[in-house]
């Protein structure tokens, strides 16, 4: 998993709440366990009109906002369907970090997992990043982990709180299977004691 230290980027508004993971994913694209090329679909039945054509009105098919890594996003991001194509579309199409007031619990543990920050702030403070972001490539958002800072394109800042664990896996780029690896000489010295215990199994 890549870690993520810092990031600085494109925000793009997606001033709606309650975008669930249909939305994010259309189920069309679930047939695939390969988490790359899911970026095509995202956001596909907004992205896109009925004959395949972009639809010029939906924010990441205009101009200022093709190249976004992070994303502002209205309440209760991430609801519906526990699919992990999700977080695997967003960062495929190269989205690092999702805003919101509140994410859905599943959608919200599989961004870690995938090495996508989701950050949780106050509506006053979404308002403020959402309008930052409404100004598009001309004015870019930074985001420091370590810091647990957001700073907006005039200088602002705005803190975020954020889990330890999760924080020291992202900073790190520890996915599951990289924190099991860790513990791979206890895991090694284990198995060897209980094949010398055990030796019929």
């Amino acid at each position: 998993m890549e870690k993520f230290t810092r990031l600085t980027g494109i925000a793009a508004p997606l001033p709606v709440v309650n975008i669930d993971t249909d939305m994010i994913i259309p189920k069309d694209y679930l047939k695939t366990i390969k988490r790359t090329g899911l970026g095509e679909g995202l956001f596909a039945e907004a992205r896109y009109n009925e004959d395949g054509s972009e639809n010029p009105d939906f924010v990441l098919n205009q101009p200022a906002w093709r190249e976004a890594s992070i994303l502002v996003a209205g309440d209760n991001f991430g609801c519906g369907s526990s699919r992990e194509h999700a977080p695997w579309a967003l960062l495929d199409f190269g989205i690092r970090c999702v805003i919101s007031t509140s994410f859905a619990d599943i959608f919200y543990n599989n961004c870690f997992k995938n090495g996508i920050l989701p950050i949780v702030v106050s509506q006053e403070n979404l308002d403020k990043l959402m309008d930052d972001a409404s100004r598009g490539a001309n004015a870019r958002v930074s985001i420091d982990l370590a810091e647990q800072e957001i700073r907006g394109p005039d200088g602002g800042v705005i803190k975020f709180d954020i889990d330890g664990f999760r924080k020291h896996c992202l900073l790190n780029g520890l996915d599951d299977i990289a924190l099991t690896l860790e513990k791979a000489d206890a895991i090694d010295s284990y198995e060897e004691k209980a094949s010398g215990n055990r030796p019929w199994l």
